[in-house]
């Protein structure tokens, strides 16, 4: 039996509440900001590690607080987009799930990187 309140394209007769398009969309950008803010400090912080190893390497401090606030963000960008998923345009589904979906290939690869050697 078909849904009465499905469209003829498949998509469910409602649409989620007024803003959650801007919203993933600003966290999915915050997401990226700062996973993209966190490469510089972690290229100095492995360079201080190459020189000296008794002192506090601050720079992966910073890279780690960036690149956990891009993590935090991604899963705030992802939970409204996949529980909207169905009334949410192509571009905001997307947008919405692709920066935790590249934490998860990069940890998957590193696991796997890790596992090998």
């Amino acid at each position: 039996m078909a849904d009465p309140a499905a469209q003829a394209d498949g998509r469910p007769d409602w649409t989620p509440p007024l803003g959650t398009n801007e919203r993933i969309r600003n966290r999915a950008i915050w997401a990226v900001t700062l996973f993209a803010a966190s490469v510089i400090p972690t290229i100095v912080g492995l360079s201080g590690i190459m020189g000296a190893r008794d002192e506090f390497n601050i720079a992966l401090v910073f890279a780690l607080a960036f690149w956990l606030g891009g993590v935090l963000m991604a899963l705030w960008a992802a939970l409204p987009t996949l529980r909207y998923w169905e009334g949410l345009p192509a571009q905001t589904r997307w947008l919405g799930a692709l920066p935790l979906l590249t934490i998860s290939l990069f940890l998957s690869a590193a696991l796997i990187a890790a596992a090998v050697t």
